[in-house]
């Protein structure tokens, strides 16, 4: 596998071909737009219109193909593998994760369409008469459909893909990398740059629709409680001070900048949540979610496939396809930003918690929120909402919280997460862009980040210039249609490597965790083995060990090697690393790697704890112990081979290799 070109952390790095190529596109995106506005409109009118009428049928098939692979990787085997090495454990929270990929994935869009969407279903539905009780359960079940786990499958696939072949295989952090399966080294070439240039695009396209919609409801938001002006003129304000918040954002770093932000806003959202659920018609809210549930569930494969074919209607185009194709073009920002923060967990738990709980955060909203405003307009407590939410989208959630006590405190945390939303999504954006336009490198000049949130500032200004919400829902769709070909692609070769990785654990499940006993005149074996097992040694000893031992063992065999034609290198990183290593190279194939590594634990309390299983405490030379840990090139297989000897050293890489090699017989 190939590599990027080594840089100095800080400087100033790209990939010239996809940088140039994606700055080339959206600067004559951006001048059409600024100097022709409806003729760009118009253009993109068009362009939408073709594309519901001959392309709807492909944006469902491909939203339906990666619901049931995303289903299939869940429950089938495959979920044991992890995102990174085997020995690898997640470096956040399960609070600060949720917050940070909640917050980069549909923070604003919750904000804006969690009154708006369903009101506007109940006033106007697909099919049937609107205003009824009918009506009512139908919109619900058509807004958890959109915003349901059709939506957040779309982000994991890609969050999956991108984090397996980066912290498992090493390769770059951009959609490129899946396609090494089936292209090889080629992925560094313009068949690669291609794939990244067109994620970018839809990535920006999706990020431009997303802070569009949250500059207008704050927009809104400050006409309804200060009696700002709604203009296009005080947008382009907003968008400039949000991004130049995001840029300080940025400025920051993702712990202190993005991690805090998400936080705080995740926070705000469960205060406001609670609010409205305990000031609103609490029993109907909880019943109306279990039962929009139940029939969310029951209907899930008719609506998945349900393009209205015997009744064409032109509500398809600008609700369901709008949806597609607005997470397609959001998911390489949100599932690179979600693969970024998510080394070391299964794909499995990942699947679990960056689907299924944000997932059903997204539709408990919706029904505290949408069956709320249903209920107001049924029962003629706030007639008026359904006509406020249609005359005005982005006011129909200050509109809302008019009807509880406390409102302006209520729209003003409302504005408040809107901004905060706003600029976690464009800080996480630049960061993204920038890793996509830099072989996947997030350690590159600040300069390069602040480069891509101006961009992403005057993208939305733009789009926003040549026709506002109408134009940036067409630039979700048009973005999504090549990115969405990319990803097909990546999603082959995807389960290809996933399928050639599980053959090969299958392989080493047989590999020893203890020494091979060799015939010697030593007959205490067992006698020494239980001796290890009750010493602890300290860092000097181990790598000792693996000086004096682990290094002439991996040569001998490598010697032997040698002398049977097979090309191989010992690599010996004892003093810097505390790492002794052995490659084999086998040219097209998969190469061989043993490594063993110096690493430390926490010293058991006594009796044979389990590191893993010991109190929280600070670490301090006292209580920690190391080990000389056995890594093959998909992790650490957690054994020690601290005090064997030369021979057994030998015998373990002898039967790792010949594993290695039956691995190679199988797949290739």
């Amino acid at each position: 596998m190939q590599s990027s070109k080594a840089h100095a952390p800080g400087s100033f790095f790209i990939d010239r071909p996809v940088f140039i190529s994606s700055f080339a596109v959206l600067f004559v995106l951006i001048f059409f737009a600024v100097a022709f506005p409806d003729q760009s409109s118009a253009m993109f009118s068009k362009i939408q219109d073709a594309i519901v009428q001959y392309g709807s049928w492909y944006y469902v098939l491909v939203v339906g193909i990666i619901l049931v692979c995303i289903l299939f990787l869940a429950f089938s085997r495959l979920g044991d593998i992890k995102l990174g090495p085997d020995h690898s454990s997640p470096a956040y929270g399960n609070i600060s994760w949720f917050s940070m990929l909640f917050s980069a994935g549909m923070g604003i869009g919750l904000m804006f369409y969690g009154v708006a969407e369903p009101v506007m279903h109940f006033m106007q539905p697909p099919q049937g008469d609107g205003g009824t009780v009918e009506a009512a359960g139908a919109a619900m079940r058509l807004t958890f459909f959109h915003w349901g786990i059709h939506a957040w499958s779309i982000y994991a696939i890609v969050a999956l893909i991108l984090g397996y072949f980066s912290h498992r295989h090493g390769l770059p952090l951009t959609l490129r990398s899946a396609l090494y399966p089936l292209i090889g080294d080629r992925i560094y070439g313009r068949i690669g740059a291609s794939v990244d240039v067109f994620a970018i695009l839809g990535t920006l396209f999706g990020i431009a629709t997303s802070l569009g919609l949250g500059v207008v409801q704050i927009n809104s938001g400050l006409n309804v409680l200060f009696g700002l002006e709604i203009s296009p003129g005080i947008q382009v304000i907003l968008i400039i001070v949000t991004i130049a918040l995001a840029t300080l954002s940025v400025v920051m770093g993702l712990d202190a900048g993005i991690k805090r932000l998400s936080e705080i806003n995740i926070g705000l959202a469960g205060l406001l949540l609670l609010g409205v659920l305990i000031a609103g018609p609490t029993i109907f809210i909880l019943q109306s979610f279990l039962q929009n549930i139940g029939d969310y569930l029951s209907e899930l494969i008719h609506k998945t496939t349900n393009l209205y074919a015997y009744r064409p209607t032109s509500w398809l185009g600008g609700w369901t396809i709008y949806y597609w194709g607005w997470w397609l073009s959001w998911a390489p920002f949100v599932g690179l930003f979600i693969a970024r923060i998510s080394r070391g967990r299964t794909i499995r738990q990942f699947i679990i918690g960056a689907m299924l709980v944000p997932c059903g955060f997204n539709l408990f909203w919706m029904s505290v929120f949408g069956s709320s405003a249903i209920s107001m307009i049924l029962d003629g407590s706030m007639p008026q909402l359904g006509e406020l939410v249609y005359s005005n989208q982005a006011t129909a959630l200050f509109g809302f919280l008019k009807a509880f006590p406390y409102s302006e405190v209520l729209s003003l945390i409302s504005l408040i997460m809107v901004v905060v939303f706003f600029v976690t999504s464009a800080d996480s954006g630049a960061m993204i862009l920038n890793m996509l336009s830099a072989h996947g490198r997030d350690d590159t000049s600040l300069f390069q980040r602040i480069l891509w949130s101006v961009m992403i500032g005057l993208v939305t200004i733009a789009l926003l210039y040549a026709g506002g919400l109408s134009t940036l829902q067409t630039a979700s769709i048009i973005g999504a249609l090549p990115f969405s070909v990319a990803l097909l692609w990546a999603i082959w070769g995807f389960f290809k490597a996933l399928n050639l990785d599980y053959s090969k654990r299958e392989v080493q499940s047989a590999s020893p965790a203890t020494a091979p006993l060799v015939t010697s005149s030593n007959t205490n074996q067992w006698q020494t083995r239980l001796s290890r097992l009750l010493r602890f040694p300290s860092d000097k000893q181990v790598l000792k060990f693996q000086r004096r031992v682990v290094l002439p063992a991996l040569e001998q065999f490598a010697s032997e090697l040698h002398r049977n034609n097979v090309t191989c290198q010992v690599i010996d990183e004892i003093a810097e690393g505390h790492r002794v290593r052995l490659e084999v190279f086998h040219g097209t194939e998969l190469d061989f790697i043993y490594e063993v590594r110096c690493r430390h634990h926490r010293m058991p309390d006594g009796g044979f704890q389990a590191p893993n299983d010991l109190p929280d405490k600070p670490e301090t030379p006292e209580n920690v112990y190391y080990r000389a840990e056995v890594h093959l090139s998909e992790g650490g297989q957690d054994y020690d081979v601290m005090g064997w000897d030369q021979e057994q050293l030998v015998l373990d890489v002898l039967q790792r290799y010949e594993n290695h090699v039956h691995f190679l017989h199988n797949v290739y």
